[in-house]
């Protein structure tokens, strides 16, 4: 299995709640292939490759 790409970690970043929630949108448009979502045991905005029929 692929690892999931850590792009924000919620932990230890200086961005607002609204400012994460624009950079997802930014993610998902610069990343079509991939699911970006809040990983809860990560802690992390992450991204998954999007699994083909799903």
């Amino acid at each position: 299995m692929i690892p999931d790409k850590v792009y924000i970690p919620i932990r230890t970043c200086d961005l607002t709640l609204s400012q994460v929630m624009e950079r997802i949108v930014e993610l998902q448009a610069e990343h079509p292939d991939e699911e970006i979502f809040m990983d809860g045991d990560a802690y992390a905005i992450v991204g998954r490759p999007r699994r083909p029929g799903i």
